[in-house]
């Protein structure tokens, strides 16, 4: 009788302990497993487009300045810019009679007077116009002819203050491709042209009768 007690005893000491390692291993399995990570590559950004860069421009200050010479400065440069890269006015220059916040455009002359002359009028820019193949649209008197936006070739169109080679080149190929201006403001479609240089070139550009 004591052995089979013993053995009665061990047969339910291991019954028990199978039990528990079933429980145990069913709870573990019904565990919730941890969601899969999933990495989500960033949205598409496009790239903005690039702004064309104005092109700089080229003024020439004579007279009563310090520096008197040729000066490269920003497209939208007025005339007080450029008096302050020549070292400002001299002692003896007419300051009164420069508008300083007239705006500036390529191949311009600035001449401050000095105290010695004796005609005081507004001094006016003086445009350096190069020669076309199509004859120089210049007057003859300083100042620049109307240019023919619908007809004018790349030469033509080089003299319009701020208007360099490449830009009347696309002016042009601009023309070829979409057909005449219907107005003078259409010439803002062209790559490079941007406000400040339309208010450069409007009062020398025209589409035609």
């Amino acid at each position: 009788m004591k052995f089979n007690r013993q053995s009665l005893a061990l047969l339910l000491i291991g019954a028990a302990f199978g039990a528990i390692l079933a429980v145990v291993t069913m709870t573990l399995a019904n565990q919730t497993r941890p969601a899969a990570i999933i990495i989500q590559p960033p949205a598409f950004t496009a790239t903005p487009a690039e702004t064309p860069t104005p092109e700089p421009i080229r003024v020439y200050v004579s007279g009563a300045v310090v520096l008197p010479g040729v000066y490269d400065l920003a497209a939208e440069a007025i005339v007080q810019d450029v008096i302050e890269a020549a070292g400002g006015f001299s002692a003896e220059a007419q300051v009164d009679l420069i508008n300083l916040a007239q705006p500036l455009v390529n191949g311009m002359q600035i001449n401050v007077p000095d105290d010695s002359e004796t005609v005081r009028a507004q001094v006016a820019p003086v445009f350096s116009v190069p020669d076309s193949p199509a004859g120089n649209p210049n007057d003859g008197n300083g100042a620049l002819a109307i240019v023919n936006i619908n007809t004018a070739n790349v030469g033509e169109l080089d003299t319009l203050p701020g208007i360099g080679p490449s830009t009347a080149q696309k002016i042009v190929d601009y023309r070829d491709e979409n057909g005449p201006f219907t107005s003078i403001e259409m010439i803002l479609n062209v790559s490079g042209i941007g406000e400040a240089k339309f208010e450069q070139i409007a009062p020398f550009i025209t589409i035609g009768p």
